[in-house]
């Protein structure tokens, strides 16, 4: 990093960011709702609730990992 850059992330990556977990949290999310619909187990909701987090969780991390 630059001696005068910033330290921290700017607007477009925190927007970025944003699109990115609602993303990687509403698509399984919806698979699983779809998935319970067709197969008529309510595991799969959960299981695409579980897939979302873990999405979630490691697209922060590697977004953001050069600021921590």
């Amino acid at each position: 990093m630059k001696p005068g850059a910033a330290k921290g992330p700017t607007g477009f990556e925190l927007m970025g960011l944003g699109a990115l977990l609602a993303g990687a949290l509403l698509v399984p999310l919806v698979l699983g709702f779809v998935a319970s619909a067709l197969l008529s187990s309510p595991l799969w909701v959960f299981v695409g609730l579980f897939v979302g987090i873990g999405a979630a969780g490691f697209g922060l991390y590697t977004r953001f990992r050069q600021f921590l």
